[in-house]
């Protein structure tokens, strides 16, 4: 079965030619991918200490849009926030904006999904606060996915979230009533407000940009003429049902993390100028997947729709689990529940990349697939083709 990276390599450069709008990010994210797993990016050889079998193995491209290179960044991301889990139920609430605000976030991704983040956080911190449901400070991570199962533009927040927290004046914990968060048509209508107020704003601030099909929404009128019908709809938030525990939480949430816009697994075949792969209608009752077939270019066009601006960030952190004061706050958390932290040994990452995917997933990259009996060596390590330094640390 192919993967991304045949793709890109078969179709990407002409795709890129044909004088299409490719911005520089979403070129670099070809080249990157392009170049994944290949002699352009060096490598080393390998030699069974046992059977003799040899093989060469190429660095990856390690960019966070290539679904062959999330393996580890996704294993070491579980292993950070094991130490922050509390024995207590936790919930998955999902953030999602209507198709008008989508086509508007296509334009101003950085913009956007900002706002995006900023309107669900506030909006749970909000609710939780707020004594007729809950009245605790809560804390929770916040995941963006950009995407629907056909490679759509469907931007929407994955947050994973405690049910409970301390009080708002410190001192007693209180917990959420069993299998059951907050009230999502209450988050509903808070979010949609929060998210309009701040669209607002960044239009006036002259922070939205209009280009094409949109360039009309210029004019202030027109901008919220176009966006009067979303302040009607009900905005889609809500919540799945709590995680049977604690250790379910990352093993689900670790699917989402450092997920792409489409899995290598979902792919079919790519022949001819088009691309065949398996997707989810969640709108379809029918436990089997179905079918999609796309022409190369149209593949690669939805697959760029969801590469990300420089420097944003995906994966946020908020309440007592952000960043600033998380060691401490966290410590009045497990004291107001009686608890103690999760003991994780303190240990010094390995340097090579085979021990850090042993060390975090249990699994070896070092055992031979022929004999499995023996180990497979470094003989020679491999210069990167295009001369550029010496090769990155594969993942």
């Amino acid at each position: 079965m192919p993967t991304v990276a045949d793709i890109v390599r078969r179709y990407g450069d002409a795709y890129a030619a044909e004088g299409r709008t490719v911005s520089a990010a979403q070129r670099r994210v070809l080249r990157a991918i392009g170049r994944c797993r290949t002699a352009a990016l060096g490598g080393h050889a390998e030699r069974c200490d046992q059977c003799g079998h040899t093989r060469v193995w190429y660095n990856s491209c390690r960019n966070r849009h290539c679904p062959t290179c999330q393996a580890l960044a996704r294993a070491a991301w579980i292993d950070a926030r094991t130490a922050d889990l509390l024995d207590i139920e936790y919930f998955h609430v999902v953030f999602t904006v209507p198709q008008q605000v989508a086509v508007i976030a296509l334009q101003n991704k950085t913009v956007v999904y900002g706002i995006l983040f900023r309107a669900a956080a506030e909006t749970l911190r909000t609710i939780a606060a707020d004594a007729r449901h809950l009245g605790a400070e809560i804390g929770f991570f916040a995941i963006l996915h950009t995407w629907g199962q056909t490679l759509v533009h469907h931007p929407h927040l994955h947050c994973v979230v405690p049910g409970g927290g301390p009080s708002l004046d410190g001192t007693r914990w209180i917990a959420c009533r069993s299998g059951f968060f907050l009230p999502v048509r209450v988050l509903s209508r808070l979010f949609r407000r929060l998210f309009m107020t701040q669209l607002e704003a960044a239009f006036d601030a002259g922070d939205l940009q209009f280009v094409a099909s949109l360039a009309a929404l210029r004019d202030r009128r027109a901008f919220l003429q176009y966006l009067a019908p979303t302040r009607q709809l009900d905005w889609v938030v809500y919540a799945k049902r709590p995680f049977a525990g604690p250790p379910q939480v990352l093993d689900y949430v670790g699917r989402y993390t450092h997920r792409v816009a489409i899995s290598n697994t979902r792919l079919l075949d790519s022949a001819q100028g088009q691309v065949r792969f398996r997707y989810k209608n969640y709108r379809d009752d029918s436990p089997h997947p179905k079918t999609m077939t796309l022409a190369a270019d149209e593949f690669l066009r939805r697959f760029l729709l969801h590469v990300l601006p420089a420097g944003f960030h995906r994966i946020r952190y908020y309440g007592w689990l952000g960043n600033r004061h998380r060691t401490d706050k966290l410590a009045r958390c497990r004291q107001l529940l009686g608890t103690s932290a999760l003991e994780t040994p303190a240990a010094t990452a390995p340097a090579d990349y085979r021990d850090r995917y042993q060390a975090l997933t249990g699994r070896s990259l070092r055992d031979c697939p022929i004999c499995a009996d023996g180990h497979m060596r470094v003989i020679e390590p491999m210069a990167r083709a295009d001369g550029h330094g010496p090769p990155p640390d594969s993942s």
